[in-house]
């Protein structure tokens, strides 16, 4: 009579039973994700706030602000790349399904933006910069090193290199550029895309040598923050209108 063996679970890691190629989910990572969820809720309201003309925050210009948001826009697109590698063995359909919700979130982003601000609306924004990075970073979700380097250089490209071409509407999406354009949230992929590519080098470090530590972490985090990172884009999606909504509703 042979003996089964049962393979012990990691508390704070879960992988899909139902598909061999699902990734892998650690609750500290949905945490952190939901984290940076939550400090968005935050900045929006507020800014919903300074809209209502109930706080005068100067978003543009106040360096609280400016640095809030570059923690915020940071978590999300290192958690991007982290979560690249978690999905590197997800099969390709799975993935342009994922990256066809994304751009098609993005493009509703601009339309819902156009309405609100004709005059500044989101061309590319946060969802915009996630698509296309997961796109140009996903052939370096292998290659650790390399996208450590090349995220450290487009980091620093993107923060030191400022040209007139770039200020063009058709390629201030790429960053560079010598003054920010008038748009409501502007994500440009240089430096942002370093921050992906700087991602995956965190994610494969985890995997190889931090999983342990990940692992104990995701145990104390709490199941509403993990439940918020892993509904995030659902979230992100309907947060404003029913931020304005009920600002309108109370004042």
């Amino acid at each position: 009579m042979s003996r089964r063996r049962h393979r012990r679970r990691d508390p704070g890691a879960h992988t899909g039973a139902a598909h061999a190629a699902a990734p892998p989910r650690f609750a500290a990572i949905d945490g952190l994700r939901g984290f940076a969820i939550c400090l968005m809720l935050v900045y929006h309201f507020a800014f919903d706030l300074t809209w209502f003309r109930v706080i005068g925050a100067d978003f543009n210009n106040d360096a609280f602000w400016l640095g809030f948001r570059s923690v915020i826009v940071t978590l999300f697109l290192a958690l991007v790349g982290v979560s690249l590698v978690l999905a590197r063995r997800a099969s390709r359909r799975d993935f342009w399904r994922r990256i066809a919700l994304i751009a098609a979130c993005a493009a509703l982003v601009s339309v819902a933006s156009y309405v609100t601000f004709p005059q500044t609306f989101i061309t590319f924004g946060i969802l915009h910069c996630i698509a296309v990075s997961s796109v140009l970073a996903r052939p370096l979700v292998d290659f650790p090193r390399i996208a450590l380097l090349a995220g450290i250089a487009i980091v620093a490209l993107g923060n030191a290199v400022h040209l007139p071409l770039f200020d063009s509407p058709w390629l201030n999406w790429i960053g560079m550029m010598t003054h920010k354009p008038a748009t409501e949230d502007y994500v440009p992929l240089f430096p942002w895309l370093g921050v992906v590519l700087v991602g995956i080098a965190v994610g494969h470090w985890m995997l190889s040598q931090g999983r342990r530590a990940i692992i104990a972490m995701g145990s104390v985090v709490p199941r509403w923050l993990t439940w918020t990172g892993r509904h995030s884009l659902v979230i992100y999606m309907l947060h404003q209108p029913v931020l304005v909504g009920i600002l309108r509703v109370v004042l």
